[in-house]
């Protein structure tokens, strides 16, 4: 390897306030790091390094790894490298261990041609099953989205019969019965109680009446999260990048009634959403909350998507024990029952 490979991505990775936090690091050990490597100082005329960068002893330069250890820290993550406590986590050895994409053992929002998808219900669940998954959700919109031909409460119970088809011409993989129910402006549901008990698995999410005060939409999703059936918020600011901003929302007050409440929240995988952010998600694993990554998957491709959720994920320092739909089918069919 080059010399200053290692050295260099640290530095190309790193947030400037993490690179300048390791470089006080390596001033206390009579170091000099930069990103042509680690150097030990050779008298006062080797302290500038506008006059020879390669001045010193190097002693550490090819790999991240020698960069970290030379100022006596754990390799950390590229993903981490952002100045939150990795720093001082690493030094006490208590960096998480970050949740990878072979963790995922299902994907927990998708929607077929039943609603907006473009296929059908058996395509959908080939795919996860050539995946992989031992189970996934299958989450068509109710009816208020109208131009999504969201579903009704008899459409739902004829979507019940063609699922129970499809599961028994693919035993190798667990189908949920699940749906994508609309928070209406008076968080209310858009689906009957009813058909809300025989589901496996309630997705709520916000899709109408964005311009909404802070304090009405904030309080409408918190009724929603009171209902006793639901179990995850999906993409709970309803940002979609370069195009719609996050709606006013007290997400403090949100994520804590979730918590109270038991219901998981979202990190939407979709590259358009990546909703809830990395920020967010931090707080969120702080306050103890589950999260779900799902792909909202509109075709069988995009169940490809999935790998966007866990590097976001990763940023925010979440493990696979964040991470509800890392756990294997039985343990998170425990869960939903809690």
């Amino acid at each position: 390897t080059e010399p200053s490979y290692g050295a260099a991505l640290v530095y190309f990775t790193g947030s400037k306030e993490h690179n300048i936090k390791l470089r006080k690091r390596a001033i206390e050990r009579q170091l000099r790091l930069s990103e042509y490597g680690v150097f030990r100082e050779e008298g006062e005329d080797d302290a500038s390094e506008e006059k020879n960068p390669w001045a010193g002893e190097m002693v550490a330069g090819s790999t991240e790894e020698q960069v970290y250890a030379a100022v006596e820290l754990p390799w950390i993550a590229p993903e981490l490298r952002e100045d939150r406590g990795e720093i001082e986590a690493a030094a006490k050895d208590e960096l998480p261990v970050l949740v990878e994409l072979a963790d995922m053992r299902g994907d927990l929002q998708m929607h077929s041609t039943w609603s907006d998808g473009k296929n059908s219900i058996e395509e959908m669940v080939a795919a996860c099953a050539a995946r992989g998954y031992e189970y996934m959700a299958l989450t068509d919109h109710s009816k208020a989205l109208a131009m999504t031909g969201g579903l009704d409460a008899e459409r739902v119970r004829e979507q019940w019969l063609e699922i129970e088809e499809v599961q028994q011409r693919h035993p190798e993989i667990r189908i949920l019965r699940s749906q994508e129910v609309d928070i209406l402006a008076d968080g209310s549901l858009d689906q009957d109680d009813d058909v809300l008990e025989e589901l496996d698995l309630v997705v709520v999410s916000v899709h109408s009446r964005f311009e909404l005060p802070a304090a009405e939409q904030t309080a409408r999703v918190l009724a929603a999260l009171q209902h006793p059936q639901v179990d995850i918020l999906a993409h709970p600011t309803g940002r979609i990048i370069n195009r719609r901003p996050p709606f006013e929302l007290q997400l403090d007050e949100v994520l804590h009634c979730a918590k109270e409440n038991g219901v998981i929240v979202e990190l939407n995988a979709h590259p358009e959403r990546l909703d809830l952010k990395d920020s967010h998600l931090m707080l969120a694993r702080q306050l103890g909350l589950r999260v779900v990554i799902s792909t909202d998957a509109h075709r069988v491709r995009d169940l490809d998507l999935m790998h966007y959720g866990v590097e976001q994920a990763r940023r925010a320092w979440l493990s696979k024990t964040d991470v509800v739909n890392a756990l294997p089918l039985q343990e998170f069919m425990q869960l939903l029952r809690s």
